[in-house]
């Protein structure tokens, strides 16, 4: 297959430099049936590559095939508005992956997904459809999408997971309503997922990580660093959606690993370009997106794949040094980075082969060849890392990092993880901090979420928190989403004779414990901060809640209202609320917890665990594209 790719790039390339329109005469005559002229071209190029010229002839015609079958559909697209999409169908199709559909673009994507699944014979909640490098969206049309006449679509093939496959005791005749049932159940399963991860994104760190965990973004060193809100959110769920794909890549899970690669290269572009080009993360998934297109066996359908692969390459340059200086000086070795740029090369070398570029495609290769030689790791050395109770993955990484010395490689672990450990602690012992005084402003009278937004803005300074939030008195009114702080709310006569006897007058009075729903604590601080009367913003805030007829108190009153980042899971799952309750809410709560902690599960514990490549299947591929070369050179 991957010979096949290159001798048409090469015979494609052939064609463009010697002007040949094999659609025209004298290679297609009026019934549109190959001339004579195809064979003695086909000579022509057997002789030229040094190729079987009846091998020559057949890819000739295919691609003479393919160029009819275009124009065909360009006219028809031109008068009738019928789009031809080609379909690329998941491996098991065999000779038949490749297929052009004709549809009308202002069909939905469901509606495609539904005729894509009736036309090739799929269950149509088993797939999904790639376009544009982008998951089908069903809602959307396929013209709102930016899906054109000829474009290229992908389909992907959900498929139960070996476990899940073990577990299947039914008989033959239910075989086929279970994998159905299962498939849906994956796709509700992908749904869930990606709701866990805008959960911990959204999450503050303020929370208690012991009962409530969360996600957060730390340098090279594992230390939190601090990213403005809005760009921390967008990087927050491209890295919740790239750990998820991760993951399902190291089960190779192909078909369900690359919507979560396509999903987290979206949101890194809502990152902003300065962030794209000061962290790794971002080529570490072009690589990952390419690697998965790889072995689902259709880098074709993805355009751009040499692209993605300069801009990791220029993105490991960036945040590395030219000569991995700056990795040395933060890290002290390049050893374990070095297992990126075998990757690099590798795909580098497999995109330009099947490019018909040979020559590139060579060097490359070699490049990942010397790779694999230099980091390969004699297992005796594991094994003696292992004896000393480091696990494998710290072994291998270790002795990467100290060019293969057991000894180094022990102290180094032994080191990283001290290292760890005091980092955790001092972590832990701010999160602490930072909670005692949101709760010594809660203690106040304040509302939590203007005690952490205050003391965000403090820096920590409790003090000056408490006058950012007299300052501002909106932060003391609920969200939006949130019933209005007055609404409906009925003063007692005791609150307002309580803050009439400190010198406040009644009206003013009655209007603060109004807005802030009888808090006295809360009324009297504005009121003693702004001069005795409520500031504009909270007149303005007052005068758009809704008038209540009845003026009579209520019973009770409520008393109070540069360097590399990485995803860090925070002191483990979050536990259920309620875990004896049947009511919905309970419900929800559950099904938000179980979300939850599916994205920590898939979280690694070791912050280097992108790097920790075994090299096995790489060098396997290294070698079989390599022999491709060296049969082309032969000829």
């Amino acid at each position: 297959m991957a010979q096949n790719k290159y001798l048409a790039a090469k015979l494609i390339n052939y064609l463009r430099e010697d002007k040949i329109h094999l659609w025209k005469p004298p290679y297609t005559n009026n019934q549109k049936e190959a001339g004579a002229e195809l064979k003695e071209l086909a000579l022509q190029y057997s002789a030229r590559l040094n190729y079987n010229d009846c091998e020559i002839e057949a890819i000739l015609e295919e691609i003479r095939c393919k160029a009819i079958e275009r124009g065909t559909g360009n006219e028809a697209f031109k008068t009738t508005g019928i789009a031809t999409l080609e379909v690329a169908l998941p491996k098991r199709m065999g000779k038949t992956r490749k297929n052009a559909l004709e549809t009308k673009l202002v069909i939905t994507g469901k509606e495609l997904r539904s005729q894509i699944a009736q036309t090739y014979g799929f269950e149509e909640n088993c797939i999904k459809i790639i376009a544009n490098k982008k998951q089908l969206d069903l809602g959307k049309t396929l013209e709102e999408q930016g899906i054109t006449h000829n474009i290229k679509v992908m389909v992907l093939e959900l498929k139960l997971s070996e476990e899940e496959t073990r577990r299947k005791v039914h008989e033959e005749e239910m075989q086929h309503e279970e994998e159905v049932a299962k498939n849906k159940e994956m796709n509700k399963r992908m749904q869930r997922t990606k709701k866990g991860i805008e959960i911990l994104a959204e999450r503050e760190d303020s929370m208690d990580p012991e009962t409530m965990p969360y996600l957060d973004i730390a340098n090279q060193t594992g230390r939190s660093i601090k990213i403005p809100p809005e760009a921390k959110k967008a990087l927050l769920l491209a890295m919740g959606h790239h750990e998820k794909g991760r993951a399902l890549l190291k089960k190779k899970e192909y078909a369900m690993a690359l919507p979560f690669l396509l999903d987290a290269d979206k949101h890194f572009c809502d990152c902003g370009s300065e962030l794209l080009h000061t962290v790794d993360n971002y080529a570490v998934l072009q690589l990952d997106i390419v690697w998965c297109y790889f072995h689902l066996g259709q880098l074709e359908c993805l355009d751009d794949a040499e692209k993605k692969l300069t801009i990791a390459h220029d993105c490991f340059r960036r945040c590395y040094g030219e000569n991995h200086e700056r990795l040395v000086t933060i890290k002290g070795s390049s050893g374990r980075e070095k297992a990126l740029f075998l990757r690099l090369y590798l795909l580098q070398g497999i995109t330009q082969y099947h490019n018909g570029r040979e020559g590139e495609a060579a060097e490359h290769l070699q490049k990942a060849h010397g790779l694999v030689q230099e980091l390969c790791i004699d297992p005796e050395k594991i094994s003696s890392l292992l004896l000393l109770g480091f696990s494998a993955q710290e072994a291998r990484l270790g002795l990467r990092a100290c060019d293969g010395n057991v000894d180094h490689a022990a102290s180094h672990i032994s080191n990283r993880r001290e290292e760890k450990a005091q980092i955790r602690r001092e972590e832990k012992a701010k999160r602490r901090k930072r909670l005692e005084d949101i709760n010594s402003l809660k203690s106040l009278g304040y509302p939590e979420r203007a005690a952490r937004e205050a003391l965000h803005k403090a820096k920590g300074d409790i003090v000056l928190a408490t006058k950012i939030i007299l300052d501002n008195p909106l932060l003391l009114l609920p969200d939006e989403e949130d019933p209005m702080p007055g609404e409906e709310f009925n003063v007692t006569q005791e609150s307002i004779d309580q803050l009439v006897y400190m010198g406040f007058k009644p009206k003013d009075v009655e209007q603060a414990l109004k807005l802030f729903k009888g808090n006295v604590q809360l009324a009297a601080q504005i009121l003693v901060h702004h001069g005795g009367s409520l500031p504009a913003e909270l007149q303005t805030a007052l005068d758009s809640l809704p008038r209540s007829d009845d003026s009579s108190s209520s019973k009770d009153s409520p008393t109070d209202s540069a360097d590399k980042r990485r995803t860090k899971n925070k002191e483990g799952k979050q536990r259920r609320k309620n875990p004896q309750g049947t009511s919905g809410a309970s419900t929800d709560d559950d099904m938000e917890v179980d979300a939850v902690n599916e994205i920590l599960e898939d979280i690694p514990e070791h912050e280097e665990d992108y790097l920790d490549l075994t090299l096995e299947e790489e060098e396997h591929i290294i070698n079989e594209y390599l022999s491709y070369i060296s049969h082309v050179q032969m000829q």
